[in-house]
């Protein structure tokens, strides 16, 4: 999902305002991704290219240091997050299969969330649960000692609402 022209128009102030708060150097980059990020949700390409001229940077290293780092995001976040850990002992306990299979089920990669909004879907090198593993959380809460099958019928919880937020708490 990317920003349209009026969602772009509407965030633009706010987003020349803290860039207005630096002095525009390459320096202050993720400072600015974190505020942009925490303004708009996520950082579409849209937002980047404005921050690029106003930083005087080329778009490519906006959008290399916002690929880099696992807090930025290109893409808006669904309503329920899952992060999958792909770190060795959930790869080697079969990680992998469970990605695909979320995949394949939601239609979506890693980074990407579902068109009505609901699921987004993260890949990770670690969640620091490996006696867990392999291991997945939603919206921060861990769900362990998964396979394929568990871990969409978990998922499927969250989004069918047999799991609610305020048990995450």
């Amino acid at each position: 999902m990317s920003l349209n022209v009026k969602e772009l128009r509407e965030y633009e102030p706010e987003l020349m305002n803290i860039l207005k708060k630096y002095s525009g150097s390459e320096y202050e980059l993720i400072e600015v991704l974190h505020e942009a990020q925490e303004l708009i949700g996520y950082l579409p390409k849209e937002a980047q290219k404005i921050i690029a001229r106003q930083l005087d940077l080329a778009p490519g290293r906006v959008s290399s240091v916002v690929s880099f780092y696992n807090h930025f995001s290109e893409y808006s976040k669904g309503e329920f997050q899952v992060s999958l850990c792909k770190g060795t002992a959930c790869y080697v306990k079969g990680s992998q299969e469970i990605i695909e299979k979320i995949e394949n089920k939601y239609g979506i990669k890693s980074g990407q969330t579902t068109e009505d909004g609901k699921l987004s879907l993260n890949i990770v090198r670690c969640l620091g649960a490996c006696g867990l593993s392999p291991v997945m959380t939603v919206n921060g809460k861990a769900h362990g000692l998964l396979n394929p099958e568990k871990a969409v019928k978990i998922i499927d919880s969250y989004l069918n609402g047999k799991i609610k937020e305020e048990e995450n708490a």
